[in-house]
């Protein structure tokens, strides 16, 4: 696989990166830890969690998944094998926030739970806008010029609040962000192509969507919104993709993939591996057999045909 760039970070990636966001909830440690194993050791290198991760579960309070890669990081010996990336500015009980004083506070937490003295990549995880960006980037130069973060990127920030964090990196001589993390695969495509992508484009910054299979919509696992409605987890995201261009998607997916020898999970993630603008979309996986699924992607190769079917398919 070759490595791709993460914007100007001198950080390089394979072109998938694993989600952290399952570990500690729908899969336990034991299991995080064998996935975390087979990932590595299938040649890819990149790891994106949160402290957020995973507040949401009753009696969670977040820092489960850091938690649980730090434990990892330390017993398996290949901190040196990984880039981790993770996240501040979710709302940890106090609300969003990116004031300088919360992500002091929280890279040194995470920094414990990672067990790692440096974090890769730190990531602004949602905007408070009203904290000015200076200050957010003034927070973030004085982590890095200390070793404690090595490159910076941001997620749900507006396009707005992020031009104006480019202009503030550049007028006041600030980090700037080498990555985005945002909301994009087959069926989510208006909002990142038209508001996002031109100023990722222009800025020359790595891409890393979440929700890169549409919470599982894409994997084709749900064939009606009945079988969405049985999944705890997933069900209540997946029922809303269930239109008539969701299920033109999945036709076009299945079609592909049956001509192929692929899976449709395999073919959506190629999709995004092929887009100019993406460095490396995120998928997680709570078994092995789903992490095979999704690592195979890498290994598929569309055609610019084959590419432009899928984008006819799911036009917006």
């Amino acid at each position: 696989m070759q490595p791709r760039p993460l914007g100007r970070s001198g950080l390089s990636i394979a072109p998938l990166m694993l989600g952290g966001n399952v570990f500690g909830w729908s899969a336990d440690e034991t299991m995080s830890h064998r996935l975390l194993d087979a990932f590595v050791d299938a040649g890819f290198n990149a790891i994106d969690t949160a402290d957020s991760y995973s507040r949401w579960v009753p009696g969670h309070k977040g820092g489960e998944s850091e938690t649980i890669i730090g434990h990892w990081l330390k017993t398996s010996g290949k901190r040196r094998k990984v880039v981790i990336a993770t996240k501040v500015g979710s709302d940890m009980g106090q609300g969003k926030c990116l004031k300088k004083d919360h992500i002091l506070r929280s890279a040194d937490q995470s920094l414990k739970r990672l067990q790692i003295d440096t974090i890769d990549l730190y990531q602004s995880h949602f905007d408070d806008e009203v904290t000015p960006v200076e200050e957010t980037l003034e927070a973030y130069a004085q982590l890095i010029k200390a070793g404690k973060v090595r490159a910076i990127g941001a997620s749900n920030l507006s396009p707005a609040r992020l031009k104006a964090s480019f202009e503030a990196s550049r007028t006041h001589g600030l980090p700037r962000y080498e990555t985005l993390q945002p909301n994009y695969n087959l069926y989510d495509r208006a909002v990142y192509e038209k508001d996002y992508e031109p100023i990722a484009t222009a800025e020359k910054i790595g891409v890393i969507p979440y929700y890169s299979l549409a919470s599982g919509f894409l994997t084709g696992k749900y064939k009606s919104k009945e079988d969405a409605e049985k999944s705890p987890t997933r069900g209540g995201k997946v029922e809303n993709y269930f239109d008539a261009r969701g299920v033109a998607i999945l036709k076009a997916l299945d079609e592909m993939a049956g001509a192929k020898s692929a899976t449709p999970a395999q073919v959506a993630l190629a999709w995004l591996m092929a887009r100019p603008s993406i460095t490396a979309p995120i998928a997680s996986a709570t078994k092995p057999d789903q992490l095979a699924d999704i690592l195979g992607a890498a290994k598929l190769s569309l055609t610019k045909d084959e590419v432009t079917a899928l984008d006819k398919a799911s036009a917006y």
